[in-house]
């Protein structure tokens, strides 16, 4: 049995942008560089051409991207936003929020995929310490977050 891709979890709106991205990728500046090759290539003697290289450089990135867009458009799954029955288990798209049991503090947090992973927004990746701790369990749960130095926080609120 072939090996199952892992899902890559996005927003709504995450996918959009990939999909727009890849677009644009593929419409707009990957016919540029090929007019860009081809203009280089008419200038003569290729060894010695910068600008060809240039060309094929940038074109290799625009590749690269483009694979890497379809790879990610081919293993997506959407964060599905919960009900009011399903919000007390955390999930991925959970908004969260915990104390820690050491010092008190107040966290709050959304759990979302890794490519959507924004800490200065309190947007943290399902595969962070925190957020394996937290899924699939309840407010009021207290949890260890195996990290370097583990610690333990209560979930105060799921939403």
């Amino acid at each position: 049995m072939p090996n199952k891709e892992e899902k890559i979890y996005l927003t709504a709106d995450s996918f959009k942008q990939y999909q727009e991205r890849l677009q644009y990728l593929q419409e707009v500046l990957r016919p540029q560089v090929i007019e860009e090759i081809k203009e280089a290539r008419n200038q003569g003697d290729l060894s010695e051409n910068a600008e060809y290289d240039a060309a094929r450089d940038k074109q290799a990135t625009i590749e690269n991207e483009i694979t890497e867009i379809q790879h990610i458009l081919d293993n997506y799954e959407i964060i599905k936003t919960q009900t009011n029955r399903q919000v007390s288990v955390v999930r991925i798209g959970s908004n969260v929020s915990v104390v820690s049991l050491k010092d008190d503090t107040v966290i709050n947090f959304q759990i979302v995929g890794a490519l959507d992973t924004d800490p200065f927004n309190g947007k943290i990746s399902n595969t962070s310490p925190l957020a394996k701790a937290v899924i699939g369990r309840k407010a009021g749960e207290v949890v260890e977050v195996e990290a370097p130095n583990k610690y333990q926080v209560k979930i105060v609120h799921v939403g």
